[in-house]
């Protein structure tokens, strides 16, 4: 019964998100109210799971699963995005990729388009790096004759994984928090593992797509190209760009913090300095100082107000938050009232491993919600116990949650409909460069994940 709950909830959410149009927000709002209800109606008279036998618990869950998301990624989603905006402003995303175009070459453009999609994904938001990257490599493209499906290909699938995987993007927050990992360990695994689903999904299965069009003499239009090129120079700025280094120190203050904060007791046990080491790598300490310090060096650079830029960044983070708090609080409600532990026992019925298990779920989610951030923060409140349970390490486990929000994107997916726009794509191209790009990046990081699971006994931080 609580299974038909579930795909009754699902169908709803559906029904909100793509028919209604209604706000992802209230939908899964209106979905963890309705199915706290339902799977109440259906312990009527039977024995309910402790902390789920009244209306009241069904809203304090909600409350309280809210509350909780929200406090665990709050703070340095916040800052992440302004920490991007100081990046991006002050010119240093845009000295990055000139950077990274020149050192590879034309012929090679596709490395240096995943690459500095990899890296400009972690601080910026997706449709950000579009709009900035897109026009750019149309220009690219017009001169190397190289498909501009899989130049979306090679951008799209690079930056998901970094959204999908990488600390200080939302989703892996929510994981991390709902699985309580330590992020500082989960940051080293998943970076890699964004690296691995970048280079087979968007430089090899890129590269794929390139020789099929090559192949079929696929022509693009780009007649209006001239234009968007004008329009971008008249907004340019007279102000100095901030050279690639100082750009990528403000990324790198941070995550260094993290990183020492999080090893150091492996590396140094019972040093005297551990709790200062411990202080200053907490997230909320470390995006702190990285958005300090990103506001004193680009100073110089910008055309607007440090003041200014960080209002800006914190009025867009603020629909981000609703919808990462109310993705964790509807799967709080999937995890009290017993469908959690109704779908994993029946996957576990299948004999899937905990690790598959995990990639399935969120794939599921994501095609069915078309947001990434809402499949992660369900899917990591509903595997959580099972992985704790499972002996299999709980940071492989999230990282295989974040693979299974990468990929088969479709028409009900907003980040479908940016790339196929900002690139000029038609739906078929969009499909086979982002939709199957993506797949192929989120099975690389799954079976990436099961590799590094043979040796978890060995490798640090994950026993």
């Amino acid at each position: 019964m609580l299974l038909l709950v579930f795909l009754i909830s699902i169908a709803v959410l559906l029904l909100c998100i793509i028919k209604i149009k209604l706000n992802a927000f209230v939908a899964l709002l209106v979905c963890a109210y309705g199915t706290g209800l339902l799977a109440l109606a259906t312990y009527a008279g039977g024995t309910a799971p402790e902390g789920f036998a009244s209306i009241a618990n069904v809203t304090a869950c909600i409350t309280n699963n809210f509350g909780s998301t929200l406090g665990s990624i709050g703070i340095v989603t916040g800052l992440g995005v302004m920490l991007g905006m100081f990046m991006y402003e002050s010119g240093g995303i845009d000295n990055i990729v000139d950077k990274v175009l020149k050192a590879v070459g034309p012929k090679r453009s596709q490395y240096a388009v995943s690459v500095a999609g990899f890296i400009t994904g972690i601080p910026v938001f997706g449709d950000v790096v579009y709009i900035m990257f897109a026009p750019m490599l149309r220009v690219l493209s017009r001169k190397t004759g190289y498909s501009m499906a899989a130049y979306g290909c090679a951008i799209s699938v690079a930056t998901t994984c970094t959204f999908a995987l990488v600390l200080p993007t939302a989703p892996p927050l929510a994981v991390a928090g709902a699985m309580d990992i330590n992020v500082g360990i989960f940051f080293f695994y998943a970076l890699i593992s964004a690296f691995v689903g970048m280079f087979a999904g968007g430089i090899v299965y890129g590269g794929i797509v390139n020789k099929q069009d090559q192949k079929a003499g696929k022509k693009w239009d780009f007649s209006d190209l001239d234009a968007e090129l004008a329009e971008n120079a008249a907004k340019a700025s007279d102000r100095p760009k901030m050279g690639a280094g100082m750009a990528m120190s403000i990324l790198l203050v941070p995550i260094l913090l993290i990183l020492v904060g999080s090893f150091s007791a492996l590396l140094i046990p019972n040093s005297s300095i551990l709790p200062v080491l411990a202080f200053l790598g907490d997230k909320n300490v470390a995006m702190t100082i990285g958005v300090l310090y990103g506001a004193f060096i680009s100073r110089p650079h910008l055309n607007r107000s440090i003041t200014e830029i960080m209002t800006d960044g914190a009025d867009k983070v603020g629909l981000i938050l609703l919808i990462t708090g109310a993705g964790g609080a509807y799967g709080g409600v999937l995890k009290a009232c017993g469908i959690a532990n109704v779908i994993t026992d029946g996957l576990q019925g299948f004999h899937m491993p905990i690790l598959v298990m995990c990639f399935v779920i969120a794939q599921v989610l994501s095609i069915a919600t078309g947001s990434t951030t809402v499949a992660l923060t369900t899917t990591a409140a509903i595997v959580s116990t099972a992985a704790a349970a499972s002996g299999v390490s709980p940071i492989l486990c999230a990282i295989a949650v974040c693979a299974g929000g990468i990929g088969l994107s479709l028409p009900n997916d907003s980040g479908f409909w940016a790339i196929s726009r900002f690139f000029h794509l038609n739906e078929i191209d969009t499909i086979r460069g982002w939709t199957l790009g993506g797949f192929v990046a989120g099975v690389s990081i799954l079976i990436f994940a099961c590799i590094l699971s043979l040796f978890q006994g060995f490798l640090p931080g994950l026993i």
